[in-house]
């Protein structure tokens, strides 16, 4: 990105100077020690006042770990389960049983691609109507089996395509976001990179919403909404800063219950610190939720999304 030119180019000139002195009898510890600090000072700067674009830029980063990455670094025993029971099984949208610690849970995420041919087959992460019948019928399970519900979002959106809609996208999401309110059973969702409109809600109605620092959960992509509202792309950095839809800006409002701080430069720096903080705070948060009564869950849970947009 463009922002991390400087950055990118002061790790090269680091590289390129300890390969120089591989092996041979010249010290420029000196010397590389100054220009680690000047990197390190340099990222803090950087990273610690960006933009919202910025932000938005960071949460594509095809570096970022994605659902399953998560599910290997900090779930053991996954057990993936497959398909609607009505249609297919969407390859964007997975989910499955697992053990965080000593706790079972099910776990249900956006899941995009590595390389083309992946994303292809995983649609961008942008799941069809099947994928949010699988996700219900995922929660159902997990309602019977009382195991806690863990959502990791991350999707530029729902499929928008002619066939996703001839099979009742707008019904399935709609239809997940009425059901999951009653769902007896704890429901922890994170945005961990996009958390893209009604796809993004469509596994996003929970008694904890947790953000990423540098995630984003928008009712529009900014580009979406720069075309709409200046008929230009362009204007998508502007898009941004007023859609509010940073973790930091989400938190301020309300919207959601929690920050979850990433390390500096972003979550793709360091997957293995990244999954361990998500980790910690989940079963935080998990912990807490398990001494509510059912009862007392639902309708918190509830209240929660019924109290948003409101202006006192």
């Amino acid at each position: 990105m463009d922002f991390e030119k400087p950055i990118v180019d002061l790790e090269k000139k680091i590289s390129e100077l300890r390969s120089f002195v591989s092996g041979k009898k010249i010290d420029l510890s000196s010397e590389i020690k100054r220009l680690e600090d000047k990197l390190q000072h340099l990222k803090q700067d950087t990273y610690e006042s960006l933009t919202p674009w910025q932000r938005v830029q960071i949460a594509r980063n095809p570096k970022r770990p994605y659902t399953l990455d998560y599910v290997n670094m900090m779930a053991v025993d996954f057990v993936e389960l497959h398909g609607d029971r009505s249609f297919a099984d969407d390859k964007a949208l997975v989910a499955g049983l697992a053990r965080i610690d000593n706790q079972k849970v099910m776990i249900i995420g956006h899941q995009k691609g590595r390389d083309t041919k992946e994303n292809l087959a995983r649609n961008f992460g942008c799941a069809h109507p099947e994928g949010y019948r699988k996700a219900l019928r995922m929660m159902y399970l997990a309602q019977k089996f009382s195991l806690p519900i863990i959502a990791l979002i991350d999707t530029p959106g729902a499929y928008p395509g002619i066939g996703a809609e001839e099979r009742g996208q707008a019904q399935a999401i709609a239809f997940n976001l009425m059901e999951m309110i009653g769902i007896a059973t704890p429901i922890i969702a994170t945005v961990i990179g996009e958390g893209g409109s009604g796809g993004a809600l469509g596994i996003g109605i929970a008694d904890r919403v947790l953000v990423l620092e540098n995630a984003y959960y928008s009712v529009i992509s900014p580009e979406g909404c720069a075309a709409i509202l200046w008929k230009s792309g362009s204007r998508a950095p502007d898009a941004a800063a007023a859609l509010k839809l940073t973790a930091q800006d989400l938190l301020k409002e309300g919207i959601i219950d929690e920050e979850v701080p990433e390390p500096l430069g972003g979550a793709h720096r360091d997957p293995q610190k990244m999954a361990q903080t998500l980790k910690e705070a989940i079963l935080r948060n998990l912990k807490e939720l398990k001494s509510v009564k059912k009862s007392e869950l639902l309708e918190a849970r509830y209240n929660k999304f019924r109290k948003i947009g409101v202006v006192a």
